[in-house]
């Protein structure tokens, strides 16, 4: 592993390749940064949405789409006086002090993102699809820290993480409604964190506390494991022209920690799918 040369973070989040720009993207989720880099001449940025932010993808028409403490909510993605618009205050609904965390699109462009209480209560966070037309739905609830949503290749499979319940879930999934169904078990991790799905279907997950990446077989069944020189390892995701350079993210376990690694693979990644907001 290659340690990226950026700014370290608290928990670091959230990888996510925008191919429109050719950068990456993460998340500081504390410091409410979203960060840039730009592999090609090396350059980073910084952008202070003003509040914890759990996640960031590309929205098709323009900045960013990003789920936030209060909620789903917009960015024109300027680093200086960009503006922050929060769309769907989901949290409004939950317990006091939950915020969001993880999350993705689909190829349809809808935005998967749950919700977790600050000190882990369990069962008070839930999971989200917001549309592009910008209604939500309450995926599931009696969520505790919901983490890594990824989907197979061909959408008829949505993975999915609840940290505390030590595993893997998968559902099926309809790509022409987003509706999901029959969840059941993928596989059995330690504290498995953010996850990614490369292009023959192999399921990358991040292990909090583990120090590494295990990546699963379609039947569920580990084939290679990635060392990360951190602890607490919460994502991955490809990236690169050819999306063959794994990324992933860390967080400060009280040492260390919080530095962006990358990794020349042998395999490929699947694009960043952008949110396809209808009400630009």
């Amino acid at each position: 592993m290659e340690v990226v040369p950026v700014p370290h973070a608290r928990l670091g989040e959230g990888p996510c390749w925008d191919e429109r720009t050719g950068t990456l993207l993460w998340v500081d989720i504390p410091a409410g940064l979203v960060h840039r880099l730009d592999p090609a001449d090396g350059s980073h940025e910084s952008i202070d949405v003003g509040q914890p932010v759990g996640v960031a993808v590309p929205r098709a028409s323009g900045g960013l789409a990003l789920a936030v403490r209060d909620g789903f909510a917009v960015h024109d993605g300027e680093l200086i006086d960009g503006e922050l618009t929060v769309v769907a205050p989901v949290t409004a609904a939950e317990p006091p002090g939950n915020r969001m965390n993880d999350g993705a699109c689909d190829r349809a462009g809808r935005f998967f993102a749950g919700s977790m209480a600050q000190d882990d209560t369990p069962g008070a966070g839930s999971l989200y699809r917001l549309d592009p037309d910008r209604r939500v739905e309450r995926i599931l609830d009696g969520v505790t820290i919901s983490n890594g949503i990824g989907w197979s290749p061909d959408e008829r499979l949505l993975y999915y993480v609840d940290t505390l319940m030590d595993r893997v879930d998968v559902f099926d999934y309809d790509p022409a409604t987003g509706q999901v169904a029959d969840r059941r078990l993928f596989a059995v991790l330690p504290s498995p964190d953010g996850l990614t799905v490369d292009a023959s279907g192999h399921v990358w997950v991040a292990l909090w506390g583990g120090g590494k990446v295990v990546r699963l077989r379609p039947d569920g069944q580990p084939d290679l494991t990635v060392e990360v020189p951190a602890t607490n390892v919460t994502s991955c995701a490809f990236g690169g022209p050819d999306l063959d350079i794994l990324y992933v993210t860390t967080a400060w376990d009280g040492r260390t920690g919080g530095e962006l690694w990358r990794r020349r693979t042998s395999f490929t990644g699947l694009p960043t799918n952008p949110y396809r907001d209808l009400n630009p």
